[in-house]
């Protein structure tokens, strides 16, 4: 008799367990394939869920496009000599006359007056010269205009302009740099590229490299490899000029049966679903559907309508691209869809990997039933 009461609550136990489990969840990483395609636009739902062909690859190939306007281009070589404000320059007076000079002291015919900056207005202050603009001048120009306000005052004066390394000729650079700091704009360091190598170099990885200069509240940026790639990129500089080298911010979420789920940033300028899948680890052996690979997006509605064939569509469209690994050439669907910022990869879980947590489940419970039931035969 005891026998069968024990039997008897093993099952009751059995049955009450097997009830609890159906009527909640099995844990997974998120929806699976038949879930995603319910949510799609053709059955109510709010998303266009459309399968990667040629076609699609092609239309949504997008990738982030920079470059200079025109101002920074057409832009030429600054003379290497040029005086710009904020210049430090080292004027030497030599009067023809022994007696009485008008700068030095009696007897002393070399004048060297004392280093001069640039003002910001452009001008330098020379003793029985007034104000005389300098900026914009050479050297020797410089030289020629001094000579000419002293010369009604003193016979045939004499006059060297030395520019010196100043604040006014000289770019800053800041961000991924090497040796990052003000630099004066010489003769072999007058673009873009030249006084990159001048800093040091970058201190990361090419590939993702950016370079933004701004000049006079404009700014332009240009991918590094394209700067080293592209000759008419390496633009002439400009006094005041600021370069920053940064990195590309872009980066994708990849969730679901991957090696990983992250937040993962861009490691290549262009970025394939194919690229994006590896990155993480590739699919997950045990669990992934490779017939439900998944990129989601908010695609702009001037590309929503062309990948749809439609003209009506307004505004950023929630799209589905679904990759199938399985088929001869998902493979290279999936090489050749790019990858954009902001997307989410999403690998779905095989069907049978939710029979399997339910068999699980099933057979844990009814361990657990079998040990309270002999718990209960025991007492």
């Amino acid at each position: 008799m005891k026998s069968n009461l024990s039997r008897g609550a093993n099952a009751l136990t059995l049955a009450i367990l097997v009830a609890a489990l159906g009527s909640c969840g099995l844990p997974r990483s998120g929806p699976n394939k038949r879930e995603i395609y319910a949510g799609s636009v053709l059955k109510k739902g709010d998303a266009f869920v459309v399968e990667v062909n040629p076609r699609v690859s092609q239309i949504t190939a997008v990738s982030p496009s920079f470059g200079f306007n025109s101002a920074f281009e057409n832009a030429g070589l600054a003379g290497s000599d040029t005086i710009s404000p904020g210049d430090t320059l080292a004027l030497t007076v030599f009067e023809n006359v022994k007696e009485d000079p008008l700068l030095g002291n009696t007897g002393q015919r070399v004048t060297p007056l004392s280093e001069m900056q640039v003002d910001g207005q452009g001008y330098i202050f020379v003793p029985y010269a007034g104000k005389i603009r300098a900026a914009g001048q050479t050297p020797d120009g410089l030289r020629q205009a001094i000579t000419r306000k002293l010369d009604p005052q003193t016979p045939d004066p004499q006059v060297t302009v030395q520019r010196l390394a100043g604040e006014g000729s000289s770019v800053s650079l800041a961000g991924s740099i090497n040796a990052p700091g003000v630099y004066p704009m010489e003769l072999p360091t007058r673009t873009l590229a030249a006084m990159l190598s001048k800093a040091g170099g970058i201190s990361i990885d090419p590939a993702i490299a950016l370079v933004r200069v701004t000049r006079d509240g404009h700014t332009g940026k240009v991918w590094l490899q394209d700067l080293y790639d592209n000759p008419s990129l390496d633009i002439a500089l400009r006094s005041g000029d600021q370069i920053v080298v940064e990195r590309d911010t872009r980066a994708f979420t990849a969730l679901g049966a991957t090696g990983q789920q992250n937040r993962v940033q861009f490691e290549t300028k262009a970025l394939s679903a194919l690229e994006a899948i590896a990155t993480v680890g590739g699919l997950a052996t045990n669990t992934a559907d490779p017939t439900g690979v998944f990129v989601l997006r908010n695609e702009p509605a001037e590309i929503a309508n062309a990948v749809l064939g439609r003209n009506d569509l307004v505004g950023d469209q929630r799209m589905a691209y679904v990759l199938d690994l399985t088929q001869p050439t998902g493979m290279f669907e999936a090489r050749d869809f790019l990858i954009r910022d902001g997307d989410t990869v999403y690998v779905t879980e095989a069907p049978y990997v939710q029979w399997q947590k339910s068999l699980s489940a099933i057979t844990g419970t009814a361990g657990a039933a079998n040990q309270i039931g002999n718990v209960a035969g025991g007492l």
